[in-house]
């Protein structure tokens, strides 16, 4: 595909080393000389300096030939721009990068289609909608279902406490009786293994499996933590993710949402009517012990300070909180959530990328996403008749050993696979592949 990206930040670089990964042709427009001189350093793409919402500009990154044009520079009017006066020279789709609330609740009303613009993306909306996701189940890292919860992605840490501590996949086969789920990703230090066999679950770890239904609980006792449904919510900073998210949780939740700024609470009071608003200092601990900090299941930092974020976040964790995420905005953060304490760190440019990542990739992949911190992607595929995966069991397939099958969807019930499993025209495949051979675990599915 030929694809324009506007906006040379965080999102825009990130979203450019992913497509460019997929052998895509891409041209990234900036004003910022220097941005674009990393962005050539560091990746194969094309660049254009100068404004995207300039035609000549766009004209010379090749928007009239364009497959796809994506504006994510930080000024929403700037991207609304370039898509409309993209999508008239000739681009074939657009998706530009939103932020105003008033605009997203009313954009079929407005025709922003009509416009120009075939998709918009706000990332603090999708940070909330992560939020949400995240919150499931206070002893899971991460949960991801497909097929609406046929088949479900579940995260866990590895306490010393847990009786997979210091065994092997092999050794600790006997605590999966119904083999109801499949080991797909161990994350330690930092780094991503694609577990084996002979691979050892130590203590601090960060393990990922695909469950079917029935194997969640097996997984969360694995933990050797009990679960607990998030009833009472504490969200720090009146930010536009911690509006999106009290708007997504308080019908559901109980939250209560701390900001300094008292003019800014008075306007959260009336935007937010189902939610208690608490004008303070959220690294406080006194103010946080005075609002029962002890009674809260979840405790979100949402301020436009990651520092501020991780600190109270810990704090929280040190006064009983059983699950904390923290909103950062270095995307180098995330790596840290596994040493420093925090449950999850998430950053919302790299939650919008791999969105928009995943809109591009969707072709024989029905499905896909990513897992914090984890150096690789989970792709949902469906069978076609003469795919090449028909032709053995798993085992004898060749398989790259940077991949894992986790599990197959097969007449609408989720099955965790092991070696000898054979597949079957229209099942629906959960692969997870380390970004090195993605291409060759497509080949299995043509």
């Amino acid at each position: 595909m030929r694809i324009i990206i506007a906006g040379a930040g965080e999102m825009g670089f990130h979203l450019a080393k992913l497509l460019a990964a997929e052998e895509h042709d891409i041209v990234i427009i900036d004003t910022n000389s220097e941005v674009l001189e990393h962005v050539t350093s560091s990746i194969d793409v094309g660049t254009v300096r100068g404004s995207s919402s300039s035609p000549n500009i766009l004209k010379e990154a090749g928007a009239i030939k364009s497959d796809l044009l994506i504006s994510v520079t930080s000024i929403e009017e700037i991207n609304i721009a370039t898509c409309m006066i993209g999508k008239s020279l000739g681009a074939k789709k657009t998706i530009a990068r939103i932020s105003n609330i008033e605009l997203l609740q009313q954009r079929e009303n407005l025709n922003l289609k009509g416009m120009g613009i075939d998709e918009v993306i706000s990332p603090a909306s999708l940070a909330a909608k992560e939020i949400k996701r995240l919150l499931k189940q206070t002893a899971l890292t991460d949960t991801f279902e497909f097929e609406k919860g046929t088949l479900t992605l579940v995260g866990i840490k590895i306490d010393k406490d847990s009786k997979l501590a210091n065994k092997t996949l092999t050794e600790s086969a006997y605590l999966n009786p119904d083999q109801n789920f499949t080991t797909v990703a161990i994350l330690r230090n930092n780094k991503t293994i694609i577990p084996h066999g002979d691979n050892k679950f130590l203590e601090n770890d960060h393990a990922y499996f695909i469950s079917e239904p029935s194997g969640i609980a097996a997984v969360t006792s694995l933990a050797g933590k009990e679960s607990v449904e998030i009833k009472n919510l504490m969200i720090l900073g009146g930010s536009k993710v911690g509006v999106h998210t009290a708007r997504l949780l308080s019908k559901k939740c109980n939250i209560k949402l701390i900001e300094a700024d008292k003019d800014k609470c008075h306007k959260l009071a009336e935007e937010l009517p189902d939610t208690m608003i608490i004008n303070g200092d959220g690294r406080d601990i006194n103010l946080l012990k005075e609002e029962n900090i002890d009674q809260i299941d979840a405790f979100i930092a949402l301020t436009e300070n990651s520092e501020t974020n991780i600190m109270s976040s810990l704090v929280a964790k040190n006064n009983g909180v059983k699950k904390t995420i923290s909103l950062v905005e270095n995307m180098d953060y995330i790596h840290l959530s596994q040493s420093i304490g925090v449950d999850t760190l998430i950053n919302k440019k790299l939650i919008s990328a791999n969105f928009i990542f995943r809109y591009v990739r969707k072709g024989e992949v029905v499905d896909l996403t990513s897992i914090h911190g984890v150096d690789a992607e989970i792709l949902e595929f469906e069978i076609g008749d003469n795919a090449k995966i028909l032709e053995k069991e798993l085992k004898d397939l060749d398989f790259p050993r940077t991949a894992i099958v986790g599990g197959v969807i097969r007449s609408g019930k989720g099955i965790a696979v092991r070696g000898n499993f054979e597949f079957m025209p229209n099942d629906k495949v959960v692969v997870l592949s380390m970004p090195d051979c993605i291409r060759k675990v497509e080949s299995f599915f043509k």
